[in-house]
């Protein structure tokens, strides 16, 4: 049923998915970037339903509560208390390892606003899962939905981050002026 609504929402709103089977494996942290607008959640989620991939993604845990919770989590969204203090990253690769297909989505610039650099927890999730890491994306202007490449990090944080940086300045956000391309 996820598959057949994914398919809907991505023919009425004019998208296109491109999602190579190269890179639908079993267990992967992706990046969802360029995050500059609400919508990037309902254009992702309808290509993973459309290619019946299994995502989780971190929201705020009111989202997850209330009579709304149970559509949220249905999404696949796993609510997260942000004014506790915590291991988000063990947490993360706890969810990884209690699943055997999953992809953990996380938008690497934790908010919809402008950032000086992203966030990476994505990075050391995959790091200590030993999981690639998929690089996901909108392309606003073409109406592309979908992941780009699939990296396996290696022992150089600065020669990784340069390979997803350079992947991601390709990509135009829905508000440009919100994105940064220099993420590190």
């Amino acid at each position: 049923m996820k598959s057949l609504i994914g398919k809907f929402v991505l023919f009425i709103l004019g998208w296109k998915s491109n999602y190579p089977h190269a890179y639908n494996v079993n267990k992967c942290v992706m990046i969802a970037a360029p995050h500059t607008s609400n919508w990037d959640l309902v254009f992702s989620l309808a290509v993973f339903w459309e290619q019946k991939v299994p995502v989780k993604f971190f929201i705020k845990d009111s989202f997850t509560k209330g009579l709304h919770g149970w559509f949220f989590k249905m999404m696949g969204a796993i609510g997260v208390d942000r004014s506790k203090k915590g291991n988000m990253v063990q947490f993360a690769i706890e969810t990884l390892e209690q699943n055997d297909r999953i992809v953990l989505m996380v938008p690497a610039e934790g908010t919809r606003s402008r950032v000086e650099k992203w966030k990476t927890g994505f990075y050391h999730i995959a790091k200590s899962a030993q999981l690639p890491v998929a690089l996901g994306y909108l392309d606003y202007e073409k109406k592309i939905a979908g992941v780009g490449d699939l990296i396996h990090l290696t022992e150089d944080f600065n020669q990784d981050m340069g390979k997803i940086e350079t992947f991601y300045k390709t990509i135009p956000a829905k508000y440009p002026e919100k994105y940064n391309q220099k993420i590190f």
